[in-house]
């Protein structure tokens, strides 16, 4: 900053060999940031920084060197950078980058716009590209502008679009208990104190292969969820992590007819350390339990996928009675909206209801009816 009248003065001025004139300042961010182009006067430069000044006392200041930069630069910093971003989601992302946001990424900041946005997701939901990625990629790109606009680098997100980040997945199947009980018996035996724990106990298959014998008392009939085990698809990387919020750690009453299967478990496959292991006695990995479920469940002509399990087991202990928070502190969610995300009409449930109505009818007297109606939560 430069004195001009016994007044501090905004920015620096100065003449280039070219005669013309360069403004810099110092912004907010303590970096000297330069105009975007020369000046022909001294005037014309100051005139510029006068401008620029106003827009930082107001909080409209842009970073101008910033905003153009390519977005898949600055999109590559925000993945490596972050803490809040885990391996699974950098993947994910890194992967719809390659896939869906190809158009964007050379693209500097300032020139992603609403309507820019817009023709992309529009192209990319006519193309060949799944819903769910298109959604993830959607999101990825809000969170990615958001930061964009916290930085200084763009006035305002782009990403306008009403529902377009939202994942509406359709209504899951949920299998029966017999059909339960059928996919166990055609399943590789390894592998169905997996399935067991998944359909009655709600367990995700990440929680499931990360169960340390320890973590299983098969005298209490209680398995401690703990850990989480976390495998990238495109690195050698598989490692156990905590649960993402203090709700997934947990513990879970067995049921009882499921406590036999653990035993047989532990005692003809369980590994010294872990409970689930594979033959060559190193820890289980995902995919291995995902590909003998579906070779069972597609030898009975079970329409449902491993994770459905986990919405099963939500749904049969909901029709047991079970009230919301014990839904929750069952299945690890810490918000009342992700449990119910897994609850599904029981088949025949109506039915059964109906009848109870009936014998609600045949009673003749609305003095046998209770004197009040507890709502359970």
């Amino acid at each position: 900053m430069a004195k001009k009248g016994g007044r501090r003065r905004f920015g620096l001025v100065r003449q280039l060999p070219s005669k013309r004139w360069q403004a810099s300042f110092i912004g907010p961010n303590n970096k000297r940031q330069y105009a975007p182009n020369t000046f022909r006067t001294k005037t014309d430069a100051d005139r510029w920084l006068v401008g620029v000044e106003a827009d930082i006392s107001r909080g409209a200041w842009l970073d101008d060197k910033l905003g153009r930069q390519p977005f898949g630069e600055y999109a590559d910093a925000y993945l490596r950078d972050n803490p809040d971003v885990g391996d699974r989601w950098e993947e994910t992302c890194r992967r719809n980058m390659r896939l869906h946001i190809v158009e964007l990424l050379e693209l500097p900041l300032i020139a992603i716009t609403p309507p820019v946005v817009r023709s992309w997701y529009a192209k990319a939901l006519a193309g060949k590209g799944g819903k769910t990625s298109i959604a993830q990629s959607y999101r990825f790109l809000r969170a990615v502008m958001n930061a964009a606009k916290r930085d200084g680098a763009i006035s305002n997100n782009p990403c306008q679009i009403p529902g377009a980040g939202s994942d509406k997945a359709k209504e899951r199947g949920i299998a029966t208990p017999a059909q339960v009980a059928e996919v166990v018996e055609a399943i590789t035996p390894r592998y169905r104190a997996a399935v067991l724990l998944a359909a009655w106990c709600g367990l995700r298959r990440g929680e499931i292969c990360a169960l340390r014998t320890e973590d299983v008392d098969l005298v209490n009939g209680v398995v401690w969820v703990r850990k989480n085990r976390v495998e990238l698809l495109e690195r050698p990387l598989t490692y156990d992590k905590d649960p993402k919020t203090d709700a997934g750690l947990r513990d879970v009453a067995i049921p009882p007819h499921v406590l036999p299967y653990l035993v047989e478990h532990m005692r003809e496959w369980a590994g010294k350390d872990r409970f689930f292991v594979g033959k060559d006695g190193r820890p289980m990995r995902g995919n291995a339990v995902y590909q003998a479920f579906v070779r069972a469940r597609d030898r009975v002509g079970l329409a449902v996928s491993f994770h459905d399990l986990r919405h099963t087991g939500q749904t049969l202990a909901a029709s047991t009675g079970a009230t919301l928070a014990d839904l929750k502190k069952r299945l690890g969610h810490a918000s009342a909206a992700a449990a119910l995300r897994y609850l599904h009409v029981v088949e025949g449930r109506d039915r059964e209801l109906a009848g109870q109505l009936s014998e609600l009818a045949a009673r003749g007297s609305a003095v046998k009816l209770p004197k009040t109606i507890v709502v359970r939560h």
